[in-house]
């Protein structure tokens, strides 16, 4: 199998089952125009996250590593009208193109965005008692990962679900020796998950347009 075929599959399902309108469209389009990394969801995946976050019901959300919001459109347009999003990303630029593309989505009503470092903004968060989140999606630095889901876990409650993107790093998730940051932190964020007597877990490998890599899917229990 090859990177081809991935994609000619993503591309088949996505026209059948996806179909991103002018909002989804505009966002991917201007956060390439303003020159952010290419690393945001894929469709499908954005309409997982969005499923997900439909069912569970949620009226709160928290996302963790913005980008160009597009993954904020797909999990914003999942919320009633009374639902609010808390998304937290720590470059102010990339901030700003997300701000206009969930702007012109028409969903700058429930989306908080919250500029700083994620370690500085998650406590405010606590003290603003801006939780109990019913989701939370993890999508930024992989070496703070294991910090986040003690965060996640503070600003949570029975039933919520907590989601945790690239975990799988082309397969070197299974190096215990590598030296890449980014790896061990992901390594220690299943490893925490394991070991937590509150979360039930298991972690997907996938493939598409993205290339190889995988998610992490965590329920917070009693």
């Amino acid at each position: 199998m090859s990177q081809q075929t991935w994609t000619a599959v993503d591309d088949y399902f996505n026209d059948l089952l996806v179909k991103e309108d002018d909002a989804l469209l505009a966002a991917a389009e201007n956060s390439d125009a303003a020159g952010l990394p290419a690393i945001q969801v894929a469709p499908n995946q954005g309409k997982l996250l969005h499923l997900l976050a439909r069912l569970r019901g949620a009226r709160r959300v928290l996302e963790i590593g913005t980008l160009g919001g597009y993954s904020t459109i797909w999990l914003a347009r999942a919320l009633p009208e009374d639902g609010r999003l808390v998304t937290l990303e720590s470059d102010p630029d990339y901030a700003a193109v997300a701000a206009a593309n969930i702007a012109r989505a028409g969903l700058d009503h429930l989306v908080d965005i919250r500029v700083g470092k994620a370690q500085d903004s998650l406590p405010v968060l606590e003290a603003e008692e801006a939780g109990p989140f019913d989701l939370v999606f993890i999508d930024a630095d992989k070496p703070a990962n294991p910090e986040y889901l003690q965060w996640a876990l503070k600003l949570t409650r029975p039933g919520s679900v907590i989601v945790g993107d690239n975990v799988v790093r082309d397969g070197a998730v299974t190096d215990a020796a590598s030296d890449d940051p980014r790896v061990q932190g992901v390594r220690r964020f299943t490893e925490l998950i394991a070991e937590h007597p509150r979360l039930t877990a298991t972690t997907l490998q996938t493939v598409g347009s993205k290339g190889y890599d995988g998610f992490t899917l965590a329920l917070v229990t009693d």
